[in-house]
């Protein structure tokens, strides 16, 4: 059996299934990672392959042009220097909307896997920004991200280029299963190392994870779990599930997405390009003041996106910086307080 045909049944199963499909995964990525690497190996082709041309396009599930083209040649630049050498790579157009007139999540984050031919679209949120009442807005609503930025503290996404590093899971706090069962949610996080304008990613903990959080904690009692406190509390709460929604500036999936991303890239780095660039951002705010034509422009945004946002804005870390830090000199956060003791959860 080729390693093509091992990648291609080993992507049959990592894709359909549920629990299993994710432990399976997990399991063949260390075989995977030891078979010999098919032709992809050599470089990328100059042009798109039928197959993969097939899903460009601007319609729902559908790739841009200008995103496959610049994701492909980041992660061809990778393949060629030996930096990466996994056979799927990653991409996300920030510029599409967050869901669907039918109340679905957008598809707008991609896994291209060129050398089993697959592509695949899923939801992925975008930073939230911030309002730094009377200083700055630069807050992004829940449809559409109008700001980006890659200042320290903003909470926008930055476009461009990274290739995933290291994973680390955190606990977050324990919640109450339908079943009343109390389990400790364990998020993990895929680190993102960044060059030029996402070249503070790390600084930034700009990664990706899934999109549950413990909202509503109080304490209870659990003298026995290892993240007890001094006092023998820990924290419980309802874990929320806000997949297609907001980030602090890093890219988040829905749980069983990130299980499937998790075991993509485990011991085995890959790339992802976010579109839009600074460039892009700046030129596409140029053409809409002017009222000109994005298509005869040559330029490409998310049209509904567009028209909800009016024009894109990047705020970058020289100008964005100094201001978020003398906000926080000048609005200093309250000493934290201890999480109030449950009642009728304990």
């Amino acid at each position: 059996m080729t390693s093509v045909e091992t990648f291609r049944i080993f992507e049959t199963w990592r894709w359909t299934g549920g629990w299993m499909r994710q432990q399976v995964g997990r399991l063949l990525v260390g075989l995977f990672i030891a078979l010999p690497l098919p032709s992809l190996s050599a470089g990328l082709s100059a042009e798109i392959p039928s197959w993969l041309n097939a899903h460009v396009g601007t319609g729902e599930g559908q790739i841009a042009a200008v995103v496959l083209q610049r994701a492909r040649a980041f992660y061809g630049q990778r393949l060629a220097s030996g930096a990466v050498r996994n056979l799927c790579y990653f991409a996300m157009d920030a510029t599409r909307p967050n869901s669907l007139a039918d109340g679905s999540l957008g598809r707008r984050f991609y896994i291209i896997c060129e050398g089993s031919q697959t592509f695949r679209a899923i939801s992925s949120g975008h930073g939230s920004g911030r309002n730094l009442k009377g200083i700055a807005d630069f807050k992004n609503d829940r449809q559409c991200a109008q700001n980006f930025g890659n200042a320290l503290g903003s909470e926008l996404t930055t476009g461009g280029g990274y290739v995933t590093a290291e994973t680390k899971t955190s606990f977050k706090g324990y919640y109450r299963t339908p079943s009343k069962d109390i389990v400790a949610l364990m998020r993990p996080f895929l680190q993102f190392e960044g060059q030029g304008e996402t070249g503070n990613a790390r600084t930034r903990a700009i990664g990706g994870h899934p999109a549950v959080v413990i909202r509503n904690a109080c304490r209870t009692m659990n003298a026995s779990s290892p993240y007890v406190d001094p006092d023998g509390y820990v924290p419980l709460g309802t874990l929320v599930d806000y997949s297609g929604g907001r980030s602090n500036g890093c890219t988040s999936w829905s749980p069983s997405d990130a299980g499937d991303i998790f075991a993509m890239v485990q011991n085995n780095p890959t790339t992802l390009y976010i579109y839009p660039d600074v460039a892009d951002i700046d030129a596409v705010a140029q053409a809409t003041a002017r009222g000109q034509s994005l298509s005869k422009a040559g330029l490409y945004w998310n049209a509904s996106c567009l028209k909800e946002i009016g024009a894109p804005k990047y705020w970058s870390n020289a100008v964005l910086g100094p201001i978020i830090a003398q906000y926080a000199k000048d609005h200093p956060l309250a000493p934290s307080r201890p999480l109030p003791i449950c009642k009728g959860r304990s």
